[in-house]
């Protein structure tokens, strides 16, 4: 990547490198004085840990519940689970996927030495967990279709960012418009229709644009626990925004000690790349007592340019790049066309958190997160030409920083109103930025966007008796919104205002919900929920930069949703679930008071006259297992999208042309003026062979319409083609194998949503000359071995025939070869 950094630029960034230093010897003095307080405290926590009755190995993702006292537990990956909460149960159901389940006392776990081990058995369904409900449950007492990824998955996986492990799962589809960067699509949604959550508190804030984003690399793939999306609407618990699906993060958790020794763990990975040259290192350490814990995690990765494979497409090659020398902008002859640069980049993830068991019952949890990238190329930008030169000398992202102080309170108590209350309150902090200058061009646009967004979450949960339960909470959410403009002549230095991105505004959100769960019988299970959600928005315009009718818009509305769903298991080898629910996307910041260039030609104004937009979703699911060898299931869904927010020509003042960026350029604005179409299925299968071989493959397949400017019907943008894997697996003893394709379907011009056909430098030519996406496949091949008790060596190779290929509407080409090592040590 070539980067070009002013005096002012450069003590700017010293300013940033000491104002963090401050902030982090900050933050050691006060988990200092912290731990001193805590371990004052007196209280006994106790955990269990559960193991494979054949390997004696830990098992990640076991479920411990029980109805007297209600309590709920998951082990974490080293098979280790705080069941405190469980005494003095006399019946604790603890279940696995592929194990028998158990069912024992809390006096049992005791004598045992809280030692618990599962035996393997015939494969069964929907032994799993999901917290895309706000609440820990097993699978098999929920309606819906869910995916989950362990961290022993991610581990053999080894993806570089939190996009790449989505993509693992061969249920999301990832859009890249450059490397620092992934964008999912999830049932024909993606950007501001998804939604995601860390540790229970929502990420999507009220500058999340319908254009690609990016936020989901701000996770850090090596702190997770766990991962799982809820595929369809999920706004009856997490409100608005949550129409195509919830992706759900939850980070890795200090454990309790349980003895009077204090427990120290941690583990240490590093990781090599050959596509782009990547340098992964990442460390964390947790140190445990009977009452208080605290983590600390960090990780740092550096990628190079990125390399695209030698077999494909000659549309997607890099023959040129801009180069900026002796002031002025030289199209430089790139040596190697299958590098693709500038796309290097570098990122830094922090986190650090503290636990505190004050009493029985009491479990109190604090979070840092932070998360910052290097200023990295929009890569798809700068393949824009004109004339036969590139449009751009410039056009970068600047450092994506997103900040996250989390307080989560449980209290886990039989009262009249809950048996489990979680109370969770978050800051977060968002800087954006974009810096652009045109070829020979000594003008340099610079757009900055800061949001802080506080939210406040109250969720209970209540049992009646064996077969009713209720889960009902209310959320407030606020989003300050600061967005700043500056054009600078890089040779004089000199420095104007230009137009910000967005108005001074402010976005509140306040919602309440219920949902009602009644387990009619052992095969019968009932869920109902709704939610009522209230949304406010309010902007004041800077009218000298656009001539707009207006100076302030405000926006006082509401969205009421629902779902109903039942899961019917008439045998424990069948599953059939039909689900009904509704979601809904209030307008935000970017919706109404954005002003940039949409594309060549065209500016996007704000429009102060916008409404929710709702979905409605049903879905059919069933799932069969045969003995102990085979497991399909199915999901069919379909998708109605209505008073849908999209872009179409708009007037200001009348006008529908108007001088922007030098340009005279056609107005555009975001609109209530469409509905879209959505409907797909979701395949899977499982096979356990003899001697630990196993077959697996997802299959998803979607097709989406949606109306344009004249009424007629075009392809929905976000709606791809047909994509999935396949594994042939190998597990023994301490070695795991997986030899697996990915492949996506073709998506011919006829096919491309009218918005993408304007967008040809993503795409390669067709015989016509016409864009196209074609049809491709990988081959890749993934070991881990346990070389050590604490030391395990994973790596493999990817795209094994060096095909090039870029997947739908991306701007960047995939990795060609890549070879991959990682090692990891753990204590």
């Amino acid at each position: 990547m070539y980067r070009f950094a002013s005096a002012e630029n450069s003590k700017e960034g010293t300013f940033k490198l000491i104002l963090l230093r401050s902030k982090m010897h900050a933050i050691r003095f006060f988990v200092f004085l912290l731990t001193i307080l805590l371990h004052i405290a007196d209280s006994v926590a106790q955990t269990v840990q559960v193991l494979d009755s054949l390997r004696g190995r830990p098992l990640h993702m076991v479920t411990l519940s029980s109805q007297t006292p209600a309590a709920f537990a998951v082990t974490n990956a080293q098979g280790k689970a705080d069941v405190s909460a469980f005494a003095p149960s006399g019946n604790i159901t603890v279940r696995m996927l592929g194990h028998a389940t158990r069912e024992l006392s809390f006096q049992q776990m005791k004598e045992s030495g809280f030692i618990v081990r599962m035996q393997r058995e015939s494969m069964r369904l929907g032994q799993a967990v999901a917290v895309a409900t706000r609440w820990e449950s097993p699978l098999d007492e929920l309606p819906g279709h869910f995916a989950v990824i362990t961290s022993r998955e991610a581990a053999l996986r080894q993806p570089q960012t939190t996009a790449d492990l989505l993509e693992a799962s061969g249920q999301v589809f990832m859009q890249k418009s450059q490397q620092g960067g992934g964008s999912p699509m999830i049932r024909g949604f993606a950007t501001n229709r998804l939604l995601i959550a860390v540790d229970g508190v929502r990420m999507n804030n009220a500058i999340f644009r319908s254009g690609n984003l990016q936020n989901v690399i701000s996770i850090d793939p090596l702190a997770l626990e766990r991962t799982e999306v809820l595929f369809g609407p999920g706004s009856v618990m997490y409100g608005s925004d949550a129409i195509g699906g919830v992706m759900s993060f939850t980070t890795l958790a200090p454990q309790l000690s349980t003895t009077d020794s204090t427990l120290v763990s941690g583990s240490s990975t590093g990781r090599w790349s050959s596509a782009n040259g990547e340098f992964t290192g990442h460390l964390d350490v947790q140190v445990g007592r009977r009452t208080w814990a605290m983590l600390t995690s960090i990780t740092h990765s550096d990628f190079g340019d990125l390399r695209m494979g030698r077999h494909g497409p000659d549309d997607y090659l890099r023959p040129t790049f801009v180069q900026r020398q002796d002031s002025i902008d030289m199209v430089m002859r790139n040596d190697d066309p299958l590098v693709q640069r500038p796309s290097a980049y570098a990122q830094t993830n922090l986190m650090q958190k503290l636990r505190f068991r004050p009493a029985q019952g009491w479990d109190i949890q604090y979070g840092f997160h932070y998360s910052t990238t290097g200023d990295y190329a929009r890569y798809d930008r700068h393949l824009r030409t004109l004339n036969g030169l590139p449009c751009s000398a410039r056009w970068d992202y600047g450092p994506q920083t997103w900040m996250m102080n989390a307080l989560a309170v449980v209290h886990s108590d039989t009262t009249r109103i809950y048996d489990r209350l979680m109370v969770r309150a978050a800051h977060q902090r968002f800087h954006e930025s974009r810096m652009d200058r045109d070829l020979n061009s000594p003008a340099q646009t610079t757009m900055a966007e800061q949001v802080d967004a506080y939210s406040l979450n109250i969720d209970l949960k209540k049992g009646f008796g064996q077969h009713h339960e209720l889960l009902y909470g209310m959320e407030g959410v606020f989003n300050d919104i600061r967005s700043t403009g500056k054009r600078e002549d890089i040779i004089t230095g000199e420095t104007v205002t230009a137009p910000a991105r967005y108005p001074r505004s402010d976005w509140t959100s306040i919602g309440a919900y219920g949902t009602y769960l009644f387990k009619t019988n052992e095969k019968l299970t009932l869920q109902a929920g709704m939610r009522y959600n209230h949304f406010v928005l309010n902007a004041t315009f800077d009218t000298t930069a656009f001539p707009l009718p207006f100076a302030e818009a405000h926006l006082n509305s509401g969205a009421l949703t629902g779902s109903l769903g039942t899961l019917w298991r008439p045998t424990q080898r069948w599953a059939i679930s039909l689900n009904l629910s509704t979601g809904f996307r209030s307008p935000n910041v970017d919706d109404l008071g954005k002003v940039f260039d949409s594309e060549p030609g065209a500016v996007t104004v704000p429009n102060p006259a916008l409404q929710a937009e709702y979905a409605c979703n049903a879905e059919l699911s069933v799932a069969r297992s045969f003995g102990h060898w085979l497991k399909l299931d199915v999901t069919g869904y379909v998708t109605y999208l209505d008073n849908a927010l999209v872009r179409r020509d708009f007037t200001v003042n009348g006008e529908d042309s108007i001088p922007y960026a030098g340009q005279l350029s056609r107005v555009q604005a975001i609109q209530n003026a469409a509905f879209a179409l959505v409907y797909g299925l979701q395949a899977g299968l499982e096979v356990m062979l003899p001697k630990g071989f196993g077959i697996s493959g997802r299959f998803n397949w979607q097709h989406g319409t949606e109306e344009t400017d004249d009424g007629s019907v075009s392809a929905l943008r976000h709606a791809g083609p047909w994509f999935g894997s396949a594994h042939l697996t190998y597990t023994h003893r301490r070695l795991r194998i997986d030899l697996y394709a990915v492949a996506n379907g073709a998506m011919q011009f006829e096919d491309l949503a009218l918005e993408e056909r304007n967008k040809p430098e993503l795409y390669a030519r067709d015989g016509n000359g016409n864009p196209h996406t074609p049809a491709w496949y990988t081959l890749n091949l993934k070991a881990a071995v346990e070389v050590h008790r604490h030391v395990t060596i994973s790596g493999g190779v990817e795209n094994i025939t060096d095909q090039r290929y870029r997947p739908y509407s991306s701007g960047m080409a995939a990795a060609g070869l890549n070879f991959v090592l990682a090692v990891r040590g753990h204590f």
